[in-house]
């Protein structure tokens, strides 16, 4: 894949120096290593009584850290398909969804040797789980996820939450009309 691309931009630039327009073209190709694909995510924002629904996760080398329920949009799933499947697995409960409330490009580091990274549109609606609804790993939770718990919204500066701008929303009060959240580098 990224053969090709070098090629690719070989090729615009032989065309761009042969250009009566162009003195001198003088580029050197650093792509950053990222997957050939873009993936679409969809998430979960559930309060419900100043608490947060997450996902409690931990792994040896990250330790331990939240996420919104959700995950990976399949081919052919529609958004709001692929968020009732995710809270099913991740969650053990349908979700009634009420509306998007942000949508933000993230760039999630996949590896380190080489280094990749991963580029998600994230779609971020929100949510209600059914009353009496006790927080429980769904038949198919994430590979790292121990647990889902109510985290209490004044706690959220005091935890490690994936992705990062999550809390940094939620302080700011710019939840409400849609929002495009913008870009945002994840580890």
């Amino acid at each position: 894949m990224r053969a090709r691309v070098e090629e690719r931009v070989a090729s615009m630039l032989y065309v761009l120096s042969d250009s009566s327009h162009v003195r001198s073209v003088s580029v050197r190709l650093s792509l950053p290593q990222f997957l050939p694909d873009i993936r679409n995510a969809v998430r979960a924002l559930v309060v419900n009584q100043g608490s947060l629904l997450m996902l409690e996760k931990w792994d040896d080398t990250r330790g331990r850290r939240f996420a919104l329920p959700g995950g990976a949009q399949d081919p052919g799933e529609p958004l709001l398909d692929a968020l009732q499947r995710e809270c099913e697995e991740e969650i053990g409960t349908s979700v009634e969804v009420d509306d998007l409330v942000f949508c933000c490009d993230y760039f999630k580091q996949r590896g380190d040797s080489p280094p990749t990274r991963r580029h998600v549109v994230e779609f971020v609606f929100s949510c209600h789980v059914p009353a009496g609804y006790e927080p429980a790993n769904g038949y198919r939770p994430d590979k790292h996820q121990v647990g889902v718990r109510w985290v209490p919204l004044t706690q959220l500066a005091d935890l490690v939450l994936i992705p990062e701008y999550v809390a940094e929303l939620l302080a700011s009060g710019n939840i409400g009309d849609p929002l495009y959240a913008g870009l945002h580098h994840g580890r």
